[in-house]
């Protein structure tokens, strides 16, 4: 059965069984990283091809902050770490609801991680829209989350949703993800590179 919009007219079909298949946009690996012995204080993607709609990073990750149960990721993009970026969020920790917004700072909040402290992996969904797009200013969105089940240091998990702002109109071709507190991300973290068409 399809379905009209009435917004644009498009039309678009139902997923109820009987209907032709709904099929997602292309995801493309372009490159994953997997933490090794010793750890890494710095994850970098380079060499990015411009050929795709948008970009997807997806961490699981951990860092050896001590005292507390959550780290944060903190992104750049370009090795642009002057104050060119701005950021909103929502979240909560399980008792507090967390929101606010920031701007002019030198990098994206790429969401929460886990630290050995804690003994947890945090996860992040981190879609760069139009990435390759010249005429305008990059925007991220981020789905995050930390499952602490209970506290440490007091403060229970977090999970987060945020957007992000890179103020320039350079198209996207190296990122870099560093930890906010602690010294290194922990081996077995994982940093994963898509490309989606479509």
């Amino acid at each position: 059965m399809a379905i009209r919009s009435l917004k644009n007219g498009t039309f678009s079909r139902s997923l109820l069984v009987g209907n032709a298949y709904y099929l997602p946009p292309n995801f493309e690996s372009i490159a994953t990283v997997l933490v090794g012995s010793g750890g890494s204080a710095t994850i970098s993607f380079s060499s990015i091809p411009s050929t795709y709609d948008h970009l997807q990073l997806r961490i699981t990750a951990q860092t050896d902050r001590g005292t507390y149960g959550s780290d944060y990721n903190n992104v750049t993009f370009n090795s642009d770490t002057a104050n060119n970026y701005a950021r909103h969020y929502l979240g909560g920790d399980g008792s507090t609801p967390l929101t606010g917004g920031a701007g002019n700072l030198s990098y994206v909040a790429g969401g929460v991680c886990g630290t050995t402290t804690g003994g947890t992996f945090g996860h992040s969904i981190i879609d760069i829209l139009d990435y390759a797009n010249t005429n305008k200013f990059k925007t991220v969105r981020v789905a995050s989350g930390n499952d602490l089940n209970g506290t440490v240091g007091g403060y229970g998990g977090e999970v987060y949703l945020l957007s992000s702002l890179w103020r320039s109109t350079t198209a996207i071709s190296s990122i870099t993800i560093n930890r906010n507190s602690g010294s290194v991300y922990s081996q077995n973290s994982i940093f994963a590179l898509y490309g989606i068409r479509g």
